[in-house]
């Protein structure tokens, strides 16, 4: 719409989504979101599926971050060749993989990548571990 204001919530803009096709791509499977550590987690149900990053500090991890786990490292890497590790947790596999942001065919791997997710494919997606509620503070 010509002219209209920017989104403001509680006097700010709003933020940017990063990558935000892939919200459109998962639509059929009403995905919610949470802010995660600057960036947009994504979940389907009750699992985080993906992580969406755009951020200035280690740019070699922007991208979408898939939520995975190492036993499913191989079969997904041949259906998503340019599949790694984030280099920025410090370790050499994590369970968490990109798909950098920086790859020439960047947003034709992560349609693939929310095709498989929309086939509920089991190989993406973990079931977050559950906070410990804190205990109330007593006053001494």
């Amino acid at each position: 719409m010509p002219g209209a204001m920017p989104n403001i919530v509680a006097g700010r803009r709003a933020k940017v989504v990063p990558h935000e096709f892939v919200l459109d791509a998962l639509a059929p499977l009403a995905p919610w979101t949470r802010s995660m550590f600057g960036c947009l987690a994504v979940y389907v149900d009750e699992k985080i599926v993906l992580v969406l990053r755009d951020r200035q500090d280690f740019r070699a991890d922007n991208g979408v971050w898939l939520a995975t786990s190492a036993e499913h490292h191989d079969s997904l890497r041949r259906e998503l060749p340019r599949m790694r590790s984030i280099r920025l947790f410090g370790t050499r596999v994590t369970h968490w993989q990109v798909l950098p942001a920086s790859a020439p065919d960047f947003e034709e791997v992560v349609r693939h990548a929310c095709a498989l997710i929309l086939a509920r494919d089991v190989r993406i997606g973990r079931v977050p571990k559950r906070r410990r509620r804190s205990r109330p503070r007593t006053r001494s």
